[in-house]
């Protein structure tokens, strides 16, 4: 079984993630190729090789014409079903969207019908997520693990006002699952990555037990002092005894 490990020693978001699974191998031409299947017109997707603290890693950067669009989480999941993309890849964007409704949702206590996404309606955070979740399927992996998330500090300007870090709906996806701040000032998981690893890991703390096959390292816009804001993703078959530690629950997600 193909495990993936989330490294967040730095933090994760959307656009971290994306560079990771570029950086491990997975093509931006596919990725264009898959996001077509997307009734989402207006953007682009590139990617660069950049240096980080002295680490390389590969940053993805998503252009977008309108960035002003904010969407609500039922006309999200109905593009997500009017794609081309595969059942997976539908599945588990449409995880990743849900647990977000869900925690902005309780954050602001109104219905999660009438939460409408700011930042992540956008169409490059849309992009962001489809997109990872393309290069999982790439990538043939059919698990998920994360480390303790380091969440940073202080506060970040968000459309809401000035927040504290973790955002409300961080600390909401991050709650139960070990996180820490090592005293960097800055937002370090946003929503979208807090999503990203709530939604498909099953297992959080320190590296499962397996055989890394590919490594990547997906930078983030800031440079921070002192560390090298990057997650890295690494990637290989689990053990035996890995695979036995999974919950093996499965729930059917209806897009």
């Amino acid at each position: 079984m193909k495990l993936a490990y989330f490294d967040c020693f730095s933090g994760i978001s959307g656009d971290m993630t994306l560079g990771a699974l570029v950086d491990a191998g997975v093509s931006l031409d596919h990725l264009r190729e898959q996001l077509r299947g997307l009734d989402v017109p207006g953007w682009e997707i590139s990617s660069e090789k950049v240096w980080k603290n002295g680490m390389s890693s590969t940053y993805v950067k998503v252009k977008a014409e309108d960035q002003s669009k904010h969407r609500s989480l039922s006309a999200i999941l109905e593009i997500l079903h009017r794609s081309k993309l595969s059942p997976r890849i539908r599945e588990q964007a449409a995880a990743i969207f849900r647990k977000l409704g869900e925690a902005e949702a309780t954050v602001h206590d109104v219905p999660i019908e009438k939460i409408h996404f700011h930042e992540v309606g956008a169409v490059d955070a849309i992009v962001d997520i489809v997109g990872a979740c393309i290069g999982f399927e790439a990538l043939g992996i059919e698990q998920f693990a994360c480390s303790p998330l380091n969440v940073g500090g202080g506060t970040a300007k968000m459309a809401h006002g000035v927040l504290p870090v973790p955002a409300p709906a961080t600390a909401k996806l991050l709650q139960g699952k070990p996180t820490y701040s090592n005293g960097v000032q800055k937002e370090l998981v946003t929503p979208t990555g807090a999503a990203i690893v709530a939604a498909l890991c099953t297992s959080f703390g320190p590296q499962p037990p397996m055989s890394v096959s590919a490594i990547g390292y997906g930078a983030g816009t800031a440079d921070l002092e002192g560390q090298p804001n990057v997650v890295r993703i690494m990637i290989g078959e689990a053990t035996e005894k890995t695979v036995a530690g999974f919950d093996e629950e499965i729930s059917v997600i209806e897009v």
